[in-house]
């Protein structure tokens, strides 16, 4: 059995949104048994995580350490950066995506997710201004 869907997830700038809910009840309405379940974003300047869900620190601090691992590209310690013309969130999240993922996948036991007690699927927005990002699930 192989299924797939498109998942769009509207983001309202930097951070992370979680998507756990709507991979599980795909997961659920696919009757899957056994399975893998690929997640996989179609897009160069947001990634996905798997991350603790329970407490929003979590998030806060996730989303300040990578704004200070790579500022915008108007700070002076990135003054070194030519790609510009998408304005000074741009490359910095192309950066930050390299840094992650653009896939993932998880293990499917008894039609259901095996993720970890605290776990969650975010999708991780690089950018200020807000997207409609997507996110293909594929069940196979």
């Amino acid at each position: 059995m192989t299924r797939q869907t498109t998942l769009t997830i509207p983001t309202r700038g930097q951070g992370l949104y979680e998507f756990t809910d709507q991979a599980t009840r795909f997961v659920r309405e696919a009757g899957a048994g056994t399975a893998l379940l690929t997640v996989f974003v179609r897009h160069t300047s947001c990634s996905l995580l798997i991350q603790e869900n329970a407490d929003p620190d979590v998030k806060r601090d996730l989303a300040a350490f990578f704004r200070r691992l790579v500022p915008p590209a108007d700070a002076a310690s990135m003054d070194w950066i030519v790609h510009r013309v998408e304005g000074p969130d741009d490359m910095p999240a192309h950066i930050k995506a390299a840094l992650t993922q653009t896939s993932l996948g998880i293990p499917v036991a008894d039609g259901r997710l095996v993720l970890g007690t605290w776990q969650g699927l975010y999708l991780f927005e690089h950018r200020d201004s807000p997207h409609r990002r997507q996110v293909v699930l594929h069940l196979g």
